[in-house]
């Protein structure tokens, strides 16, 4: 029978004496061609929606639509940087230690993934909430209107 799977370079390792944070679960490593390479790891909402009540401070939701959706309907706390916009100066304001979360539309919608990619490649931690504002909706929980 084999042994526990060493940890990934760069991952951290999850503290068996409680559970795992969203941090915990992120991913890199080097790929002999391109060097670097960090997985955008993903996030269900109920896993966001446990963090938000758990450590809120340690999280950032990121809501990376139009400012006109965000206005709509966004994740309660949100804040809204569109995809395209994501750049060391619009992360700037955000918290240092703070897990960003990326979301947009729904699984036809690729802004989280392309604002997660900024991010990424901006050093910062960062996953990607899978189902987005659709999913986040469809378990469940609340949406904050106004922006």
């Amino acid at each position: 029978m084999a042994g526990p799977s060493p940890p990934v370079a760069g991952s951290r390792r999850i503290d068996r004496r409680g559970p795992p944070t969203l941090a915990d679960m992120t991913t890199s490593s080097t790929h002999p061609a391109v060097g670097p390479v960090t997985a955008i790891a993903a996030a269900d909402p109920a896993d966001v929606a446990a963090q938000l009540r758990i450590a809120p401070d340690d999280i950032v939701v990121v809501d990376t639509r139009s400012p006109e959706a965000f206005a709509a309907a966004h994740v309660p706390g949100a804040v809204n940087l569109p995809h395209a916009s994501i750049d060391a100066a619009a992360l700037a304001g955000l918290p240092a230690h703070a897990l960003l979360i990326t979301y947009c539309w729904g699984p036809a919608c690729n802004a989280a993934t392309k604002g997660a990619a900024h991010i990424a490649a901006l050093g910062r931690p960062v996953k990607e909430m899978i189902g987005g504002i659709n999913g986040w909706e469809a378990e469940g929980y609340p949406l904050e209107r106004g922006g």
